[in-house]
């Protein structure tokens, strides 16, 4: 019997049979169930519908309800990935599937230790976050959240390009403010790590990166620059989604869900061209960024000294192409921060002394 689900706030106005859609590729075709990549495509499914709220009625999650009954065997075979399988059944069981799996698990993780082997921070904060969610304390994260804020405050880190720093940032907030339902209040300092690193992002045209950004900051309650998300609505229009055979490869996936979960987070249109059915490929618009551009030609100017935005303006838009030129503009208009980003972003100078 199929299972039925339905949200209650945003709209979701691609349709149900779009999002059942979505369902079913990521359930049956994109990839095999012992895949570790079925796992984190359908753990991070579930969680843009679940942090949502959509309104969306008659979804049929059928294709799940396989694993959702074999999961504590799944678990105790592949623990390696505990916060994939915990996340789905408890994302499962919020969306309308009986059961009590979720609880269980999270019992048993804390019980065997499962979770103490993390040496990330980040990966300990997501292990707290979904234990909790079943009234679990997890061991071992005192002073886990001050830690986290430290991170968050050191804005000059997330003034040069790390795509892997800058999503430790935005994961941050989602764990930490419960993915907007205990919205964060930032400090001037992390609210200018996420500006920075959003800078970074659209100077790159990265609409995965800058999706999740845009998510993270109105997490907070801040509203993201008007330039980025009109940008990511553009973008969000662009995908193109295919129907293929066999299994799904890399493709872009990730950006799509992003891209639609801030669209779900703003009440816009969302999932409007998931009208495919069965093994679904994500090919996304493209990108022409500026991120490149951008950094040869300061690193060509290092040796001139130190040079702030206002006297390298004019020299930099002069060497860029005009496709360059306009994203670099457009980044300097998008936010209040762009000098004091780019102080930090020029790179000059050297390390010690010649």
């Amino acid at each position: 019997m199929g299972q039925v689900l339905s949200f209650a706030n945003a709209q979701a106005r691609g349709g149900r049979g779009n999002v059942s859609n979505l369902i079913d590729s990521f359930a049956s075709f994109r990839r095999e169930r012992l895949d570790v990549l079925w796992l984190k495509e359908n753990a991070e499914l579930l969680n843009v519908l679940e942090t949502s709220d959509c309104k969306i009625k008659e979804c049929d999650l059928s294709q799940l309800l396989p694993f959702y009954e074999g999961s504590l065997r799944h678990l105790n075979f592949f623990r390696q990935y505990y916060r994939f399988i915990l996340s789905i059944c408890l994302d499962l069981e919020a969306l309308g599937v009986p059961g009590e799996r979720g609880a269980v698990m999270a019992e048993w993780i804390a019980g065997q230790g499962v979770a103490e082997s993390e040496l990330s921070d980040l990966q300990r904060a997501e292990a707290r976050r979904l234990l909790a969610r079943r009234g679990v304390d997890l061991n071992g994260t005192e002073g886990l959240s001050d830690r986290l804020r430290a991170f968050m405050r050191n804005s000059t880190a997330f003034a040069v390009p790390n795509r892997k720093a800058a999503y430790e940032l935005t994961h941050v907030v989602f764990y930490l403010s419960e993915y907007g339902r205990a919205p964060l209040a930032l400090d001037p300092e992390e609210r200018q790590s996420l500006l920075f690193a959003g800078l970074i992002a659209y100077l790159d045209q990265d609409a995965d990166l800058l999706a999740e950004i845009c998510i993270a900051l109105r997490f907070c309650g801040e509203q993201p620059p008007a330039d980025w998300q009109g940008w990511l609505e553009q973008h969000t229009r662009g995908f193109a989604l295919q129907e293929g055979q066999g299994h799904g490869g890399m493709d872009d996936y990730h950006p799509y869900l992003m891209c639609n979960w801030l669209q779900l987070q703003v009440g816009r249109e969302a999932f409007s061209h998931a009208q495919c059915r069965g093994m679904i490929r994500f090919d996304g618009p493209g990108r022409l960024g500026a991120l490149r551009g951008v950094s040869m030609a300061l690193y060509t100017l290092l040796d001139q000294g130190r040079g702030g935005w206002s006297h390298l303006r004019s020299q930099l838009l002069g060497v860029l192409s005009a496709e360059e030129a306009a994203i670099l503009r457009g980044a300097e208009g998008s936010t209040e921060v762009f000098e004091p980003f780019f102080e930090t972003f020029a790179r000059f100078g050297q390390v010690g002394a010649a």
